[in-house]
């Protein structure tokens, strides 16, 4: 009888995952759905209020987890030499992972914890680093009107996404990109591209690049304020920014004492009609606004306290509106 020929299983790799919101999931799920990788165990965020009756909820990621019965850590910090974090610490070695996965915790990663898997901390981020390093990559690239964004899988360091690089996956931003629709395209393309470089990177197939400091620029963490519209710009900054900026920050203005949510605005640019910025015109039955240079037509939009309308609908009800001036500051605060 002839010799049965045996198939050497591939090994399997055990993994820590960190992350918290929506764009974390489908890195997660890719992870939990390989065999080539055991998920042991995943740190989120803890539940937190939401909404106006501030509902205390899960973060997406834990919600995902919980649906394969994976060990859930949901510390409230991961910095410092109190007792909690301390144990943490003890669970995390306990555990002895080949790597640790991050991608949108929200929290610094310290060193602590960097150490601990035999080969790193490795990092998802939504941008082709050294650009827009910080927490708000994907709009930063919409509101600056770049050609490009991609996703970059790092080995991380002390610092603020400047760790080497392992691989980068890019991807085209469409001319009606929205914040929203990049932030989905990136989350599919981060998961993606974690699967087709870190079985490589584990078996030392991958040199890492270092990063040119030099060509870096930061995407700081956005605030309700970054959304409030400067009408002195151009009509083709403000047009970007009130996509990029859906759905969050959002993008408002000033109607009298009233916070106006500027929900979108039409991509055609109307040439300026000598107005001043921020004042309001009719246009074929919607709303116009000039800018600092040209104006723009709004589609959608919101007034505090009333559900969102169209152009049209909003004419009907607030006539008003038009000869109206618009403004970059808030009466009270933008609603929520």
């Amino acid at each position: 009888m002839g010799k049965t020929k045996t198939t050497r299983m591939p090994k399997t790799y055990k993994i820590i995952f960190i992350g918290t919101p929506e764009y974390s999931v489908p890195t997660l799920e890719a992870l939990i759905a390989d065999e080539r990788f055991k998920v042991a165990a995943v740190i989120t965020a803890p539940d937190a209020p939401v909404g106006r009756k501030q509902i205390l909820t899960p973060p997406p990621v834990k919600v995902a987890t919980q649906k394969f019965n994976l060990p859930i850590l949901q510390p409230s910090k991961l910095c410092g030499k109190d007792v909690a974090v301390q144990r943490l610490y003890g669970e995390l070695r306990d555990i002895k992972p080949d790597a640790i996965i991050t991608i949108a915790y929200g929290q610094i990663i310290p060193p602590e914890i960097l150490n601990i898997p035999k080969f790193g901390c490795l990092n998802l981020h939504a941008s082709l680093l050294p650009k827009y390093r910080g927490a708000s990559p994907i709009q930063a690239a919409v509101k600056n009107g770049d050609a490009q964004s991609g996703v970059t899988l790092m080995k991380m360091d002390e610092g603020l996404d400047t760790g080497p690089v392992i691989a980068q996956e890019k991807i085209t931003i469409a001319n009606n990109e929205t914040g929203e629709s990049l932030h989905d395209k990136l989350a599919k393309l981060s998961a993606q591209t974690l699967l087709k470089y870190l079985p490589d990177y584990l078996a030392g197939k991958i040199t890492l690049q270092p990063q040119d400091d030099i060509k870096a620029s930061l995407a700081p963490k956005l605030t309700r304020q970054n959304g409030c519209i400067d009408w002195t710009k151009p009509a083709v900054e403000i047009e970007r920014l009130v996509r990029a900026y859906y759905p969050w920050p959002g993008t408002w203005s000033t109607w009298d004492t009233h916070t106006l949510k500027i929900i979108s605005v039409s991509s055609k640019i109307l040439k300026s009609a000598g107005n001043q910025p921020g004042s309001i015109f009719k246009y074929n039955e919607k709303l116009a606004v000039q800018c600092g240079e040209n104006a723009l037509v709004i589609e959608t939009l919101q007034l505090e306290g009333k559900k969102l309308m169209s152009a049209e609908e909003f004419l009907r009800g607030y006539g008003n509106i038009v000869g109206a001036t618009l403004r970059a500051v808030s009466p009270t605060s933008p609603t929520k």
